[in-house]
């Protein structure tokens, strides 16, 4: 119990939660004004940053008041040697334990954008069919690690390979924090396996590159004008099924200046399409942006159109049932499980460890 209450306080400490509250108080006052939705976009704003603080706050003041009680309970099953209380307040404090270690594990998403919304980039490399293949088993992990999640997941685009699979595709990953869970898993991820293309049934390495950026608020101010931009509209085709729904309105932009080609065509609407594609472009030179002052994620950007041996983050080397994370060593033998979206014990482990976005610091594996 006095663990737990050291931890919360140094939560309180840590996340100025008297300054929070504060500002909640501020907050709703503005959100009672008259006149407040006379600027919608602006009265989203604050009522975005309202829920977001209450929810910071919210779970402390709760597990404060609930050591309270629980201390309380403890004096009494102790002076009376009620050991069926004293049992009770054992299950309570791990109850708040869980929760406590839920809230720490929050604490890593310190960056300025870790609360947004992502964008996540699949590209297959070197491989051929079987890195298509590949890129497309990716897109089905990332989908199905969403759906556990709770975040909501959306295919802006996918470009069928030319036998089987996927040679790219793009999603929208919106949530609390969707961003900062993803941001790790840029990188090289490779493929060891007796490929199912193969006659032979040989061992085949492939790779597939894993991209991903922020969704830019559009208070963030992103140089871009439409003067820079080439947009193309065409008939969106694809793989079908769960990944695209074909439409005759596709859209893509070309920043004509850096060379981003950003598309959408998950709508049937053009306009839709035209506005989730420019919200990608913003995105995009916003993190380069961001890439041009940190030194590493410049170097991880430069090499980036080379998806192969380098830059690895992850192996997966099915026939021998394991897959390993070369930055953090936590290594998995279910690799099904892995497959089918149980991707946190790998994120988790590069969070703790602080692992920038799209850096890859573990050595190449043979």
């Amino acid at each position: 119990m006095e663990d737990l209450r050291d931890r919360v306080h140094g939560l309180w400490r840590y996340l100025d939660v008297d300054r929070l509250r504060q500002r909640i108080d501020e907050l709703e006052q503005e959100l009672v004004a008259p006149d407040l939705w006379e600027d919608p976009q602006h009265a989203q704003k604050l009522s975005q940053e309202y829920h977001r603080l209450k929810a910071q706050v919210e779970p402390l003041e709760s597990l404060i008041s609930e050591l309270d009680s629980a201390e309380g309970l403890l004096e009494l099953a102790e002076a009376e040697d009620d050991k069926e209380t004293l049992g009770a307040v054992r299950t309570d404090l791990a109850g708040m334990e869980s929760r406590v270690q839920a809230l720490e594990f929050q604490r890593m998403f310190s960056g300025e954008m870790d609360n947004s919304n992502a964008f996540m980039e699949i590209q297959a490399g070197a491989g051929g069919t079987e890195a298509q293949d590949w890129a497309e088993m990716l897109l089905r992990m990332y989908l199905r690690w969403c759906e556990q999640k709770g975040f909501q997941a959306e295919v802006m685009e996918a470009s069928p390979g030319d036998e089987a699979g996927l040679k790219s595709a793009t999603v929208k990953v919106t949530g609390d924090y969707a961003y900062g869970h993803l941001k790790v898993e840029s990188g090289i991820h490779r493929l060891v396996r007796k490929s199912p293309f193969d006659s032979g049934g040989r061992r085949h390495t492939s790779f597939a590159s894993v991209y991903v950026y922020p969704e830019v608020d559009e208070s963030i101010e992103v140089d871009v004008t439409p003067d820079e931009v080439r947009t193309d509209t065409y008939r969106a085709s694809g793989a079908g099924g769960q990944h695209v729904n074909t439409t005759d309105s596709a859209v893509r932009l070309t920043h004509l200046p850096t060379g981003i080609v950003v598309q959408s065509q998950s709508s049937r609407s053009q306009h839709s399409n035209r506005a989730e594609a420019w919200r990608l472009l913003r995105a995009r030179l916003y993190e380069r942006e961001l890439q041009k002052q940190r030194e590493k994620q410049a170097e991880e950007a430069a090499s980036k159109d080379e998806i192969g041996w380098g830059n690895q983050i992850r192996s997966y080397v099915l026939d021998q049932s394991r897959i390993k994370d070369l930055r953090t060593g936590v290594e998995i033998g279910n690799t099904q499980s892995v497959l089918d979206g149980g991707l946190d014990p790998f994120i988790e482990a590069a969070l703790k460890q602080g692992i920038e976005a799209g850096v890859a610091t573990g050595q190449q594996e043979g």
